[in-house]
């Protein structure tokens, strides 16, 4: 079977049918992310032009899609050089080539960049570090997927009352002057374990691609004021059906060692039920034992695993 590799449509009706043909691969090959065709389309628009972002997709003759993967310049590392590749491919059509592909259009396109090192996410299992180490990636880290049943599980209770001067806000309060939250995305996100260093500090880009992001869910985002000042917060992406994840959450240094990340995060999941979501899912740098410890508290089990990789984009692939 021929398999074809193009870019997400720019536009037009075609480009809504790519974006849905996203979703459901993303959906097939890694069911713990937060996937919806608004988000997708938003990814592309959003992308900073340093970025050289491109949403790859590999096709049938017929014009199945069966694979995809985002591909960009870390632009705001201090680094010169860092770049991603993250593909999936339907696991009802592995064995087509898909993968293959879709990684060396992906380096290609870096490389003319000027890419010089790439990461790439890989499933913990055998098949995909085989693919990862084939093609001369070698692991870096771990990181966990951690599920929590919403609808049958048993959350732990909100405080009868708040501590005195603790307030609990939802990040819509916010709408009229964000930069509050982040300042405080950016310390937090700061302390985050990663492979490739980030300055954060463009305001007008975390407008753009986190805080206008259609997938973030502003009410049931949650922040937690002390004395009137962000002191932590939990963000909240949703597929607007069923399906909640956590995609951040932090305390600032000021405050930490005081519950208040636990706090944030109890109370987004209570709205989260309460508005219907029945799956809740995270994810966790597996060296992050703390927040590992608060995830098991909250009662989330760890659903699968993956693996960071990294290889050198200026040597050959093996031949093997």
């Amino acid at each position: 079977m021929t398999v074809l590799i193009r870019d997400l449509r720019p536009s037009g009706p075609g480009r809504a049918d790519d974006a849905e043909s996203v979703v459901r691969v993303r959906r097939s090959a890694l069911p713990f992310l937060i996937a919806t065709a608004e988000g997708v389309a938003f990814e592309v628009d959003s992308a900073h032009p340093d970025a050289h972002y491109r949403l790859l997709l590999a096709h049938t003759g017929e014009g199945l899609v069966i694979g995809t993967a985002q591909v960009g310049i870390a632009h705001d590392s201090p680094e010169p050089g860092q770049s991603y590749v993250n593909a999936f491919v339907d696991p009802a059509h592995r064995g087509l080539g898909a993968g293959s592909l879709l990684l060396r259009a992906a380096e290609e396109h870096l490389a003319a960049h000027g890419a010089v090192d790439t990461y790439a996410w890989v499933l913990d299992d055998p098949a995909h570090r085989a693919f990862a180490e084939r093609r001369g990636y070698r692991p870096s880290r771990s990181a966990h997927f951690l599920r929590l049943d919403l609808a049958a599980g048993t959350l732990p209770p909100l405080p009868a009352a708040l501590p005195a001067g603790v307030e609990l806000r939802p990040a819509s309060a916010f709408a009229a002057d964000p930069r509050p939250l982040f300042e405080a995305d950016a310390e937090t996100t700061s302390d985050e374990p990663g492979d490739v260093a980030a300055e954060f500090d463009d305001y007008e880009e975390w407008l753009a691609h986190t805080w206008n992001s259609p997938d973030l869910d502003k009410e049931l985002t949650v922040v937690v004021l002390v004395d009137g000042a962000v002191a932590a917060f939990t963000a909240a992406k949703t597929d607007g059906a069923t399906r909640y994840a956590t995609a951040m959450t932090g305390t600032l240094r000021a405050f930490r060692g005081r519950g208040l990340a636990k706090l944030a995060k109890t109370a987004s999941l209570h709205r989260a039920r309460a508005a219907g979501y029945t799956e809740a899912f995270t994810g966790n740098d597996a060296a992050n034992g703390p927040m590992l410890a608060i995830n098991k508290w909250f009662g989330y089990e760890i659903c699968a695993s993956e693996t960071r990789y990294t290889r050198k984009l200026e040597t050959a692939w093996p031949s093997s």
